[in-house]
Protein backbone atom coordinates (compact mmCIF):
# COMPACT_ATOMS: atom_id res chain seq x y z
CA UNK A 1 0.00 0.00 0.00
CA UNK A 2 1.35 3.44 -0.50
CA UNK A 3 1.29 6.37 1.77
CA UNK A 4 -1.19 7.98 -0.27
CA UNK A 5 -3.38 4.79 -0.23
CA UNK A 6 -2.93 5.12 3.65
CA UNK A 7 -4.26 8.40 3.96
CA UNK A 8 -7.00 8.07 1.99
CA UNK A 9 -8.06 4.76 3.80
CA UNK A 10 -7.14 5.74 7.46
CA UNK A 11 -8.50 9.16 7.19
CA UNK A 12 -5.42 10.94 8.50
CA UNK A 13 -4.58 14.39 8.48
CA UNK A 14 -1.14 15.26 6.69
CA UNK A 15 1.02 17.86 8.94
CA UNK A 16 3.91 17.78 7.05
CA UNK A 17 4.01 19.88 3.64
CA UNK A 18 4.74 16.99 1.52
CA UNK A 19 5.01 13.24 1.40
CA UNK A 20 6.04 11.26 -1.34
CA UNK A 21 2.76 10.02 -1.76
CA UNK A 22 4.06 6.12 -3.82
CA UNK A 23 6.84 4.75 -0.66
CA UNK A 24 5.20 1.76 0.29
CA UNK A 25 3.68 1.48 3.24
CA UNK A 26 4.83 -2.60 4.16
CA UNK A 27 2.99 -2.69 8.05
CA UNK A 28 2.64 -0.85 10.99
CA UNK A 29 4.13 -0.82 14.62
CA UNK A 30 2.59 0.81 17.81
CA UNK A 31 4.20 2.06 21.07
CA UNK A 32 4.95 5.15 22.79
CA UNK A 33 8.33 3.98 24.36
CA UNK A 34 11.17 5.03 21.99
CA UNK A 35 13.69 2.60 22.47
CA UNK A 36 11.05 0.16 22.54
CA UNK A 37 10.48 0.57 18.41
CA UNK A 38 13.96 1.19 17.72
CA UNK A 39 14.53 -2.26 18.82
CA UNK A 40 11.19 -3.85 17.39
CA UNK A 41 10.01 -1.78 14.60
CA UNK A 42 11.48 -2.41 10.66
CA UNK A 43 11.79 -0.33 7.49
CA UNK A 44 9.02 0.44 5.73
CA UNK A 45 6.67 0.38 8.47
CA UNK A 46 4.11 3.45 9.68
CA UNK A 47 4.40 4.12 13.06
CA UNK A 48 1.41 5.11 15.75
CA UNK A 49 2.08 6.47 18.55
CA UNK A 50 0.55 9.53 20.89
CA UNK A 51 4.49 11.24 21.32
CA UNK A 52 5.01 14.80 19.69
CA UNK A 53 8.16 16.23 20.11
CA UNK A 54 11.01 15.95 17.63
CA UNK A 55 12.87 12.45 18.56
CA UNK A 56 10.29 10.62 16.99
CA UNK A 57 11.34 11.65 13.71
CA UNK A 58 15.32 11.12 15.00
CA UNK A 59 13.53 7.53 15.18
CA UNK A 60 11.64 7.33 12.28
CA UNK A 61 15.10 8.21 10.24
CA UNK A 62 17.20 6.22 11.92
CA UNK A 63 14.87 2.82 11.08
CA UNK A 64 13.17 3.93 7.09
CA UNK A 65 9.88 4.13 8.44
CA UNK A 66 7.77 5.05 5.81
CA UNK A 67 5.70 7.56 7.91
CA UNK A 68 4.35 8.35 11.67
CA UNK A 69 0.45 8.82 12.75
CA UNK A 70 0.32 10.97 15.59
CA UNK A 71 -3.17 9.65 17.17
CA UNK A 72 -5.81 10.57 19.60
CA UNK A 73 -5.85 14.10 18.74
CA UNK A 74 -2.61 14.72 19.98
CA UNK A 75 -1.05 18.02 19.11
CA UNK A 76 2.24 17.89 17.15
CA UNK A 77 4.97 20.36 18.58
CA UNK A 78 5.80 22.87 15.39
CA UNK A 79 9.37 22.03 15.82
CA UNK A 80 8.83 18.46 15.15
CA UNK A 81 6.86 19.05 12.44
CA UNK A 82 10.03 21.33 10.68
CA UNK A 83 12.23 18.58 11.36
CA UNK A 84 10.10 15.97 10.05
CA UNK A 85 9.86 18.28 6.70
CA UNK A 86 13.64 18.01 6.54
CA UNK A 87 14.04 14.50 6.86
CA UNK A 88 11.44 13.59 4.33
CA UNK A 89 9.54 11.72 7.13
CA UNK A 90 5.47 12.63 6.58
CA UNK A 91 3.78 12.89 10.03
CA UNK A 92 -0.08 12.11 9.87
CA UNK A 93 -2.46 12.99 12.46
CA UNK A 94 -6.04 11.56 13.93
CA UNK A 95 -8.52 12.08 16.59
CA UNK A 96 -9.07 7.79 17.19
CA UNK A 97 -7.65 6.22 19.48
CA UNK A 98 -4.48 4.08 19.02
CA UNK A 99 -6.47 1.11 19.16
CA UNK A 100 -8.85 2.15 16.83
CA UNK A 101 -6.16 3.55 14.19
CA UNK A 102 -4.49 -0.09 14.14
CA UNK A 103 -7.56 -2.05 13.70
CA UNK A 104 -8.44 0.53 10.64
CA UNK A 105 -4.61 -0.01 9.13
CA UNK A 106 -4.20 -3.58 10.09
CA UNK A 107 -7.26 -4.29 7.92
CA UNK A 108 -6.04 -2.11 5.48
CA UNK A 109 -3.06 -3.80 4.88
CA UNK A 110 -4.47 -7.39 5.00
CA UNK A 111 -6.54 -6.27 2.29
CA UNK A 112 -3.81 -5.20 -0.06
CA UNK A 113 -1.51 -7.97 0.60
CA UNK A 114 -4.71 -10.11 -0.91
CA UNK A 115 -4.88 -8.28 -3.90
CA UNK A 116 -1.41 -9.28 -4.00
Amino acid sequence: MTLLELREKLGLRLLTEKMDENRQVEGGYASDLLSWVMAHAKENQVWVTIQSHQNIVAVASLLGLSGIIVAEGVEVEENTIKKAEEENIPIFATQKSIYEICGILYNALAGSREKC
